[in-house]
């Protein structure tokens, strides 16, 4: 990159006394090819094709059922609201030139690592779906497939083309949640000057506009996608036609999509933002001791790119998987249930997850737009805790949503053979919901500097870096305990209330209970919208403080930014919490509905796992090794991309030692450029093994059954693969998480003055362990429960090949 010419010339000029000019990453801003031919359109012919767009949609929600059209007309207001945030989010002014120079540097990597990671991940899904298809054309059918004329070619056209739209809106879910971000941040950082609670509400707002979005795509994908096979098939219960009950399993190719870009967005973007995280810590702030986010680091712009790339855009990606796996597998239930108890309009049960995410959309906006800013803009320092602002919103948005979840279960749940079931639904609900509190209150509790957890490992900092690194393992493991409790109750109170709900089959044996647990799994997951704000919140506050910080503002401003940034490390870790809570639940769902799956297309009862058996044992056995060697290949894989990163900061450092004195320019680029090509490279490896290990498994032990006599053993092995890989990955998630948060914020808390306060030994300490911590919270962590719902949803995928 070439520098200013009084640069090249060792000018004496102080880098703060002149014009702080950072160049863009890119030669020109980055924009997807569907974006650029949209701008190109006449406003009347882009109106026109919307016009029809609609009309088409509506036509066929009104062709299906009036839920559906409920659903649609939901979403469509909701983009609508997003649209609004987006305004008035770009409305807000960007502030003095150094603020904008450097957001659109930060603006410009995020792009093009985004533009550069997501073709590898397009080649990679046209390459699977062409698997899949050439699987599908020489699998067996179901008997009710068969039944209704749904040939071979046309189950393989209808999952690989489900498969390529999941994966395509999760790639638009990610954009979008970058998008906004790396657009936000310099506008958080321009209202940090005038008011804490204004600079609050830009990065809520910011995040708000993202989460409607990922979560209306997510609802509004799957509710198209189940309309336009309803008519297109001509589902009816006339004998000879498909039936309601069964065209949730046409949809499983739709969540393993988004699972699959999920898994490797989220791979890619940890790896890049840790392994630039790490290197640029190790070198600026151990070795040279200067301040994070410094512009002397060579690695500072990657470190803020990756905050966008890694928190943003995977985050979204990962929420629209999690919601799509929930909503796909409470389908198969409710109707597998509505089947067995011989419901004559199963469509409420089968639609359930649909509105109640529509709501949540309604709530979760109502809670964005309840934060709002001081009316006097010259107050420069916080009058309320953001947390608590913050949390204000959560809970306005918890008390709607058990108003409107109960409301939703008596309209839709409600059925002649059970007048009172709806009630039970109602209250597995709120089992759901409680539960999600809970594991934000349990997250805030073990991250947040507040709590003696801590606080404690930060004393543990004063006596060394040793002391620092087994204060937080110890953390991580602890903070295991409540969640996995909290977990276990909300199951068995879930299954007890839908087992007890009244609904049996036809041979007076209660069949509620599974549905229960995803009815629970539903009330959880009531306010995603919300708690995705939340998440947003987290790096657009981190890179408006880095913003801050390499624009050399007043300490004031600073001081503000500081105090969001550790309260998005706390909302950061407790989403991540949640996250867990609801990949567990759904997990667990989804390995409900691959059993009843292989029940249908066997035809013959698949209720239970026998780890008695060796076989069945062993695959158990593989599923938890899979947690760890997959976790081992992320934590090296930012170990090797940080160890490129500080070669090069300290060469940097070593050849231009004006840096130091301000009187040379570091070379940013050159740092992107090192951890984009990291990071792609890196990420193929562990995504590799999560996609062939199941699949690998199954057929193994299908030919070893065959030769012995088991012809069930493949699905049975890979359902213990499945339920161990689902155990072990929630523990160790829930240890990397909560570990990482906790070491971070313990280095906040000293940076807050506490024990010494910057530049001691005490924080010299905590550095460490945060930076032990970085690959734990932010890559192998986040990746793990994304892992163990892309392990159930290719367990769908693939049920027929394991028999």
């Amino acid at each position: 990159m070439m520098m200013d010419e009084d640069v090249e010339q060792a000018s004496l000029l102080s880098f703060s006394d002149r014009p702080r000019a950072f160049p863009n990453m890119r030669s020109k801003t980055y924009s997807p090819l569907i974006f650029r031919i949209l701008r190109r359109l006449n406003v009347r012919v882009l109106s026109v094709i919307l016009l029809i767009c609609f009309g088409a949609i509506f036509f066929m929600g009104a062709s299906t059922s009036p839920i559906i059209l409920f659903v649609f007309t939901v979403c469509i207001f909701s983009f609508l609201l997003s649209l609004y945030l987006t305004k008035w989010v770009l409305a807000k002014d960007e502030g003095p030139p150094e603020m904008v120079q450097i957001s659109d540097a930060i603006r410009d990597g995020a792009e093009g690592f985004f533009r550069t990671q997501y073709s590898t991940i397009s080649k990679m899904a046209i390459l699977l779906a062409f698997v899949i298809l050439c699987i599908y054309l020489f699998r067996s059918l179901t008997p009710q497939q068969e039944a209704a004329g749904l040939g071979r070619a046309m189950s393989a056209y209808i999952t690989v083309a489900a498969f390529l739209l999941g994966a395509l809106c999760s790639g638009i879910a990610g954009y979008v949640g970058m998008w906004v971000s790396v657009r936000a941040n310099v506008r958080v950082s321009s209202a940090a000057r005038r008011s804490a609670r204004e600079a609050l509400q830009i990065a809520v707002r910011a995040g708000g506009f993202s989460a409607l979005v990922v979560v209306g795509m997510a609802v509004i994908g799957i509710a198209i996608l189940y309309s336009t096979f309803y008519v297109w098939l001509g589902v009816d219960d006339s004998p000879g036609s498909m039936s309601v009950n069964d065209l949730p399993l046409l949809l499983v190719g739709y969540g393993f999509g988004a699972s699959f870009v999920a898994l490797f967005a989220q791979l890619g973007g940890g790896i890049y933002t840790k392994g630039a995280d790490v290197g640029a810590d190790l070198v600026g702030k151990v070795e040279q001791g200067i301040p994070e986010d410094d512009p002397r680091n060579p690695a500072v712009i990657a470190d803020l790119v990756g905050d966008n790339v890694g928190d943003c855009a995977a985050r979204g990606a990962d929420l629209f998987e999690s919601i799509a796996a929930e909503i796909i597998s409470a389908m198969i239930l409710g109707g597998t249930m509505a089947k067995k108890c011989k419901i004559e309009d199963p469509s409420g049960f089968i639609l359930f997850p649909l509105v109640v995410h529509s709501f949540d959309l309604v709530i979760s906006s109502i809670g964005i737009l309840s934060i709002k800013g001081t009316r006097n803009a010259s107050v420069k320092s916080p009058v309320e805790d953001p947390m608590a602002v913050l949390q204000k919103g959560y809970s306005l948005t918890i008390i709607l949503a058990v108003l409107t979840f109960g409301a939703s279960t008596r309209w839709l749940l409600y059925t002649e053979q059970a007048p009172s079931a709806w009630f039970s639904f109602a209250l597995c609900g709120l089992v759901g919901i409680i539960t999600a509190y809970a594991f934000v209150w349990i997250s805030k509790y073990y991250t947040d500097y507040k709590h003696e957890p801590v606080r404690t490992l930060a004393l543990a900092s004063s006596t060394g870096h040793g002391t620092n690194i087994i204060a937080g393992v110890s953390l991580g493991l602890e903070s295991t305990a409540l969640p996995v409790l909290v977990i276990s109750v909300a199951i068995i109170s879930a299954y007890w209330l839908g087992n007890t709900s009244g609904l049996v089959d036809e041979n007076g044996i209660p069949t509620g209970g599974l549905f229960g647990t995803a009815v629970a799994t539903m009330g959880m997951l009531s306010t995603a919208a919300y708690v995705l704000t939340m998440d947003m919140f987290g790096p657009i506050a981190d890179n408006a403080g880095g913003i801050v910080e390499m624009s050399q503002q007043p300490e004031s401003v600073r001081e503000i930014t500081d105090l969001l940034d550790a309260v998005g490390n706390t909302t950061k870790a407790t989403t991540k919490g949640f996250a867990i809570g609801s990949a567990a639940l759904a997990s667990f769902l989804l390995f409900s509905a691959y059993m009843d799956e292989v029940s249908a297309f066997a035809s013959v009862s698949f209720k239970e796992v026998d780890i008695a058996i060796p076989e069945v044992f062993v695959g158990g056995l593989l599923g938890s090794m899979l947690i760890f060697l997959f976790s081992a290949w992320a934590c090296a894989a930012v170990g090797r991309t940080a160890q490129e990163v500080v070669n090069e900061v300290r060469r940097q450092f070593i050849e231009r030692p004006g840096i130091m004195e301000y009187k040379e320019k570091p070379d940013y680029s050159r740092c992107v450029a090192i951890v984009a090509s990291a990071a792609l490279r890196e990420m193929i490896k562990p995504g590799a093994l999560a996609i062939a290990s199941p699949i690998v498994v199954g057929l193994v032990f299908r030919i070893l059954g065959y030769y012995t006599g088991q012809p069930l053993l493949g699905a049975k092995v890979v359902a213990s693969m499945l339920m161990f890989a689902t155990v072990c990955g929630i523990l160790m998630a829930l240890f990397l998480n909560t570990a990482g948060g906790a070491w971070d914020n313990a280095k906040k808390y000293i940076e807050t003055g506490a024990l010494g306060g910057k530049g001691s030994e005490a924080h010299k300490a905590a550095v460490t362990g945060d930076t032990v911590g970085d690959p734990f919270k932010d890559t192998a962590g986040p990746s793990i429960h994304v892992l163990i719902k892309m392990l159930a949803t290719i367990t769908l995928v693939m049920a027929p090949v394991f028999l």
